[in-house]
């Protein structure tokens, strides 16, 4: 699988540049593996800091489409940042993570899920009624025990940090990931 890596990166950054007009004018044939269905997410840096992440949780559409179009809305429709200048393409870094499929998360409370999370290696979604959110495993890096990396996830998803409630469901899942060179 490490072969994927470099032709996902380059999708990602060919998407992005395609978005100014900057496109190549020759397209990549797509390998058989990137036209199977995927989830992936894009995530973009500059200088170690982040600035813009969009993705998928679940595969409904080919890996190629997908890392592009969320290479796209990472670029220009993530609603945490301004849109990517032209500009800044240069200093931005593009970072590529496959999922795997999204298995349940049992956790009759709270504590039932601090001890059933993974740290470093756990993709966690949220849900409690309409709110929802996830992070991917890379955040464990920045909240590597398991209360506080629970306590953002529900803030993410609009939540009290001390919110927590008999319904509420979490899910995990792992991730391949791919960082272009700094």
């Amino acid at each position: 699988m490490p072969e994927r890596g470099p032709i996902l990166l380059a999708m990602a950054r060919s998407a992005i540049a395609d978005a100014f007009g900057l496109g190549a004018a020759d397209a990549q044939p797509v390998p058989a593996w990137a036209a199977e269905d995927g989830a992936t997410f894009v995530t973009l840096t500059q200088g170690g800091n982040l600035r813009g992440c969009v993705g998928s949780l679940s595969a409904y559409r080919a890996i190629a489409r997908d890392v592009r179009s969320n290479a796209v809305a990472a670029a220009f429709h993530d609603a945490r940042f301004a849109p990517l200048g032209r500009h800044e393409i240069e200093s931005t870094r593009i970072e590529v993570s496959l999922l795997s499929a999204i298995t349940a998360l049992p956790a009759g409370s709270e504590e039932d899920a601090k001890q059933a999370l993974r740290p470093g290696s756990d993709g966690v979604v949220f849900q409690w009624r309409a709110y929802r959110s996830t992070f991917l495993p890379q955040v464990w890096e920045q909240l590597p025990e398991p209360a506080p990396f629970l306590q953002q996830l529900k803030r993410k998803a609009g939540l009290p940090a001390d919110f927590w409630a008999p319904d509420v469901v979490l899910s995990r899942y792992s991730v391949v990931q791919w960082k272009e060179a700094p």
